[in-house]
């Protein structure tokens, strides 16, 4: 039985660490690597610059929804 409580236990942490308060940030970046990778099978170099701003887009769009809704 402790076994199972700590695989529970190990699986809460990891999902808390992952999707904390923010499940759509989550996401974002899941679908942003996702995008990536299927870009980067075609064109290598455009991955490249699209990944970070894309990464930049979902941090400015979260922090702007951060400060609108305190």
């Amino acid at each position: 039985m402790s076994v199972w409580r700590a695989g529970a236990a190990f699986g809460r942490f990891w999902w808390d660490f992952i999707i904390g308060d923010t499940p759509e940030v989550a996401a974002g970046v899941a679908v942003i690597v996702v995008a990536a990778w299927l870009v980067a099978v075609r064109v290598s170099t455009l991955a490249v610059v699209l990944m970070p701003l894309a990464v930049v887009a979902l941090l400015l769009s979260s922090t702007w929804r951060g400060r609108r809704s305190s």
